[in-house]
C-alpha cells in the first residue's frame, strides 16, 4: 500500500543511525504506509511490496523471489532484521541473487494466509517471520521461518540457505519443478494471492490445507520428494 498523505510514519532505523552516516538511501519500502514495511525502509536489502513491479523483474531476470512476511510486533521479525536484513553481506547476497519481496501479514492476509499453508506443510510448522522461495510466478519451492545468521540450534544458516536454495534453482531445474508441482498440485484450485489489492476468497487457506496434508513425507519432513535444498 502507497503512501498517501501526511501524517505517516517515516522510515527509521539505519537511515537515522548515526553510525551508518548521513546520506543512506531508503529502498522502496519508504512509499509505503505500513508501519511494519516502514521499519525495514532503510534496511540494505532491495525490497520489494508484494506488487507486479516485483514480480516483473523476476520474470524478466528469470529470478526467484525471496518473500519474508512478519508484522511490527513480531520478537523474532526483529531479531532476524537485526541479524541478517541489516547485515551488509547478508543483504548483498539476497540482492544479488533474490528480487526480494517484504509483506506486513497484518495488511495482506490473503499472502500470508496462502503461503503459510505451503510452508507449514514443507516443514510441519509456521511461525513469523515467514521466509518463502518463489519461482517468478509465485509459486512457491522451499521455504521456513526464521533462520540464524549462522548454523545454529539445528536450523541452516541464513547465508547458506541463500546459496543452497539459489544454487537448486539454477542447477536442479527438474528438482525445483518437482516441487512446485507438487505444492501447486495440492492448491490445485486455489488461486495464487496476487499483486491487486482485492482479497482472495475466505475458504482458500482451508481448500489449500486439506489439499497439501496428504503430501507430507511423514519420515523425512516437508513434501513427498520434495527437495531439501540446505
Amino acid at each position: 500500500m502507497r503512501r498517501s498523505g501526511a501524517g505517516v510514519a517515516q522510515p527509521r532505523g539505519r537511515c537515522n543511525d548515526p553510525a551508518v552516516g548521513h546520506g543512506v538511501k531508503p529502498n522502496r519500502l519508504a512509499n509505503e504506509t505500513s508501519p511494519y514495511l516502514l521499519q525495514h525502509a532503510c534496511n540494505p536489502v532491495d525490497w520489494y511490496p508484494w506488487g507486479e513491479e516485483a514480480f516483473a523483474r523476476a520474470r524478466a531476470e528469470n529470478r526467484p523471489i525471496l518473500l519474508s512476511v512478519g508484522y511490527s510486533s513480531c520478537h523474532w521479525c526483529h531479531v532476524m532484521e537485526r541479524e541478517s536484513f541489516e547485515n551488509e553481506s547478508t543483504a548483498r547476497l539476497m540482492n544479488d541473487l533474490f528480487v526480494n519481496v517484504k509483506v506486513d501479514r497484518e495488511e495482506r492476509t490473503d499472502v500470508d494466509d496462502v503461503y503459510m499453508r505451503a510452508v507449514q506443510m514443507l516443514t510441519g510448522r509456521g511461525g513469523w517471520p515467514m521466509t518463502v522461495f518463489l519461482t517468478p510466478e509465485g509459486k512457491p519451492f522451499y521455504g521456513g521461518t526464521y533462520f540464524p545468521p549462522v548454523d545454529r540450534h539445528g536450523l541452516p544458516g541464513f547465508p547458506r540457505v541463500l546459496q543452497a536454495v539459489a544454487r537448486a534453482y539454477r542447477e536442479q531445474p527438474d528438482e525445483v519443478a518437482g516441487s512446485v508441482d507438487r505444492i501447486f498440485s495440492a492448491l490445485e484450485g486455489v488461486e495464487q494471492p496476487r499483486p491487486s489489492e482485492g482479497p482472495l476468497d475466505p475458504t482458500l487457506p482451508r481448500r489449500a490445507a486439506e489439499g497439501l496434508v496428504g503430501l507430507v513425507d511423514r519420515h523425512h519432513g516437508g513434501l513427498g520428494g520434495a527437495p531439501k535444498f540446505p
